[in-house]
C-alpha cells in the first residue's frame, strides 16, 4: 500500500467512526436542548434517561472503534478476552432482535487476531438487518488462531464490494467508508501472513480468518 492509499484508508474508516458516532452524539444534543427548555419534572426525568443512554452508546461506540480501528495503546500485545466479549455484547445491546453465541476457550487473543474479530462481528451484525443470531468462535492451535463469526437470519444483507474488500479484490474506486474495515483487516491479515474467507447464502454470512500466532505481529 503506497501513501495515498493509507491516507485513503484512514480517510474512510474516520468517515465509518463518524457515520457511526452522529446518532448517539445529535441525541445528546437534542436532549440538552429539550432539557433547557422544559420545565415538567417528569419530562425532565425522561429527558435526562435519554442523555444518559445516549451517553453509553457514545461511549460504547468510542470503546470498540478504540479496538476495532485503533492503535489501543491501553492494551498489550494480548487482549484479555473479555474486553471483546463485552464490546460486542455493547454493540449489539440495542438491537432486541440479535442474539449472541460464544465459543471462545482461549483467556486472551492477540491484538490483531481482535481486530479481525471485532471486524467480523461488525459486518455480521450490520448483515441482520432483520434480526438473528452471532455465532462467535475462537480457537488457538498448532501456532495458528482461527476466527469464525456466523451471522443467522431470515435476510442477510451483504454488499458484493464488502466480501472483495475481505478477500482483496476490490478496486480503489470502490474503497469507501462501508468497505474501509474490511479492507483493513484484509491488509492486517495478509501482512501477519494470515488469510481471510467468506461464504454466504440468503440466510447465513459465515466469516472466517487464520491468523499465525507469532509475536510481534501487532496491528
Amino acid at each position: 500500500m503506497n501513501d495515498q492509499e493509507s491516507i485513503d484508508l484512514a480517510a474512510m474508516l474516520c468517515s465509518r467512526l463518524c457515520h457511526d458516532m452522529l446518532s448517539p452524539v445529535g441525541a445528546l444534543n437534542n436532549g440538552l436542548e429539550l432539557l433547557a427548555m422544559e420545565d415538567d419534572p417528569e419530562m425532565r426525568k425522561s429527558v435526562i434517561a435519554l442523555l444518559e443512554q445516549s451517553a453509553r452508546t457514545s461511549t460504547n461506540k468510542l470503546k470498540f472503534f478504540r479496538l476495532a480501528f485503533g492503535a489501543a495503546g491501553g492494551f498489550g500485545d494480548r487482549v484479555d478476552v473479555a474486553e471483546p466479549k463485552a464490546l460486542v455484547e455493547a454493540l449489539v445491546s440495542d438491537r432486541d432482535k440479535v442474539e449472541v453465541h460464544w465459543a471462545i476457550e482461549a483467556a486472551n487473543l492477540a491484538k490483531p487476531a481482535v481486530k479481525v474479530l471485532l471486524n467480523f462481528a461488525q459486518i455480521a451484525n450490520d448483515a441482520l438487518v432483520r434480526g438473528g443470531s452471532l455465532d462467535i468462535g475462537a480457537e488457538v492451535r498448532d501456532g495458528n488462531c482461527e476466527l469464525v463469526v456466523r451471522a443467522t437470519g431470515t435476510k442477510i444483507a451483504f454488499d458484493d464490494t464488502i466480501g472483495k474488500a475481505l478477500d482483496g479484490s476490490l478496486d480503489r474506486a470502490d474503497l469507501s467508508s462501508r468497505t474501509a474495515a474490511a479492507h483493513m483487516i484484509h491488509l492486517l491479515a495478509a501482512q501477519s501472513g494470515g488469510g481471510i474467507q467468506y461464504a454466504r447464502t440468503d440466510e447465513t454470512l459465515v466469516l472466517g480468518a487464520i491468523l499465525p500466532e507469532a509475536e510481534g505481529l501487532i496491528g
